[in-house]
């Protein structure tokens, strides 16, 4: 009876916040909560509570946002070839960014009066198939032969990494933070020569590694703090000399060093299976993160009061948010990406620098009380805008008086509550992507039967981009023909076409790798499904019994400790 009671308590208060009401998903049918303080949030943003669950709100945000797939085609006023993700047979008008930066035009040109006959999103519709958009969303300014790159800035000699700022020398990546001489990697910070690494930090010449940090030539870790010359190892704690957890002498580390032939891609294959299967025998940790106060999620360091948070640093006060950093970011809900000083953020992504009171907006920095507005920078007191630089008092790209730009908004404001649109970002039927180009796929994958049930976009592959492999590729590095660069090689997973960059076989002799076998998307793929989904689920720890939330489901075999336990239970 007793835990019956507690039970219901548990339910009741979360953490404090007491849950004021349960709706039903109008999309997925799921019940979701809505505690007092998100009402308190709701009401502070002017908001009303939402109609879809966090699930089906994140696939709706990522539907509009298109980080990898990018097309040659021609810029619309210079006529330019450009590199952009706005696929060539899209409906859209885009500049080479050099010139949409320029003060060749000007986007109040493209400005509409709002028309009161049609809902928000048809005003809008307009607004998107005739206002021009920058090719990439990048700080080219800043960059120096990095064109193949977006959604990221600062960046010298790199290729295909996305979600990436200030990296030397990298290649195909996703959220790659000042990093050197790296390749293929998925959320690694200040690290230098990391190979199919995901989630390490501050790491130097480390290979097919996870959760690490301080970590230094090694091969296949996982969880490992301050380690050097390990292989194949799990929870270990400043330790040198280790294989498989098992401490050995110098003498016999370097001989095994020696004996494994990293360049055979048969090789390297059996050692990561291995390495796969000694896992299962492992503790794992519930969650990642630390120098945190009253917050739930994985990935979350240096934060308070974050819940239902991933992949999130030095940020208070949020939930439901994704990939958010160098804070301080306070006070926001339902964001996938950016940060960099964010406050008061509603349903948006890609948002950031010194952003704050932002509702529905997308691909935007330096905002101060915008809404339902996508690719605008640098202002201020603009509503239902797309592709605007330093604007203020505009509603649909169209100028007005600080005192006609209130009296409209708010009437608009109005008119969208009885729509049913104010508060719901945009509709994905909307978007210029097709759902499988965009990052929703990743995270919520659909047929294209799905989608197209669903009246959602999709793009149909190219023919062009599928094409026989005419050589075999060697088994070792160093048996590859110099050839190897001119020729098409196709992905063993999915069948597109990928090349071997020159820069990119540098790095294989330098690493001693072999030729990968996957195209990159297959590769990112890969190592995105290492990752734990970015949902929470009530277990028990597997040691103490006590109750936790942790990303691994509770029908998964792996050994899952709260913790205390954990940090007891390592080495």
């Amino acid at each position: 009876l007793l835990k019956k009671k507690l039970t219901l308590m548990n339910r009741l208060y979360n953490k404090k916040n007491i849950i004021l009401m349960k709706k039903i998903c109008i999309v997925s049918d799921k019940e979701f909560e809505v505690t007092d303080k998100d009402l308190k949030f709701y009401k502070k943003m002017g908001v009303p509570t939402p109609t879809l669950c966090p699930d089906e709100r994140k696939r709706r945000r990522l539907a509009w946002q298109n980080m990898q797939c990018l097309y040659q085609r021609k810029c619309d006023v210079t006529g330019k070839k450009i590199l952009s993700n706005f696929s060539p047979e899209k409906n859209i008008k885009i500049y080479d960014q050099s010139f949409w930066w320029s003060d060749g035009w000007d986007f109040r040109d493209f400005g509409i009066a709002f028309d009161f006959s049609k809902t928000f999103f048809e005003n809008w519709e307009i607004l998107l198939h005739s206002t021009p958009l920058p090719n990439l969303f990048t700080e080219f300014t800043k960059d120096e032969n990095s064109q193949h790159t977006n959604f990221s800035g600062s960046n010298k000699n790199c290729y295909l990494i996305f979600h990436a700022d200030m990296n030397r020398d990298c290649y195909y990546g996703t959220g790659v933070k000042k990093c050197e001489s790296c390749a293929d990697n998925l959320m690694i910070f200040e690290s230098e020569l990391l190979y199919e690494c995901v989630d390490c930090r501050k790491c130097y010449d480390l290979k097919f590694s996870q959760d690490c940090e301080n970590c230094s030539s090694s091969w296949f870790l996982k969880n490992c703090l301050g380690c050097k010359n390990c292989f194949g190892c799990m929870n270990l704690r400043q330790k040198e000399y280790f294989l498989f957890n098992k401490e050995v002498s110098r003498e016999e580390y370097e001989k095994f060093i020696a004996d494994f032939e990293s360049s055979k891609y048969s090789g390297l294959q059996k050692l990561y299976e291995q390495f796969i299967n000694f896992q299962k025998s492992q503790i794992h940790r519930a969650t990642q993160g630390y120098q945190n106060e009253n917050c739930s999620g994985d990935h979350i360091y240096r934060s308070k009061d974050v819940q239902e948070c991933f992949d999130i640093q030095e940020s208070r006060d949020m939930k439901f948010c994704e990939r958010i950093y160098n804070g301080p970011n306070s006070d926001c809900y339902d964001i996938d990406q950016f940060g960099m000083h964010i406050e008061r953020v509603y349903e948006a992504h890609a948002i950031g620098v010194n952003s704050q009171n932002v509702v529905s907006c997308f691909q935007s920095y330096s905002l101060s009380d915008v809404s339902y507005s996508g690719y605008a920078f640098s202002s201020e007191n603009c509503f239902g805008c797309l592709g605007i630089h330093r604007g203020k008092f505009c509603i649909l790209n169209k100028q007005y008086s600080e005192k006609e730009y209130f009296i409209l908004r708010d009437k608009i404001i109005e008119h969208m509550k009885k729509t049913e649109e104010w508060g719901e970002f945009f509709p994905i039927e909307l978007s210029p992507f097709g759902y499988n180009e965009s990052v929703a796929q990743e995270y919520f994958s659909l047929t294209k039967e799905e989608a197209i049930t669903r009246k959602f976009p999709w793009k149909d592959p190219d023919k062009k981009d599928y094409l026989p492999q005419k050589i075999d590729i060697p088994d070792a590095l160093e048996d590859a023909p110099e050839s190897i660069y001119e020729e098409i090689l196709a992905c063993v997973d999915c069948g597109k076409n990928y090349k071997i960059q020159k820069a990119e076989m540098r790095f294989y002799k330098k690493m001693k790798l072999p030729i990968p076998r996957k195209c990159p998307d297959c590769r990112h793929l890969a190592r995105t499904k290492l990752k734990n989904p970015r949902k929470l689920f009530e277990r028990k720890c597997d040691k103490c019994k006590t109750n936790i939330q942790t990303t691994f489901t509770p029908e998964r075999p792996e050994k899952v400790f709260c913790e205390k336990c954990y940090l007891d239970s390592i080495k």
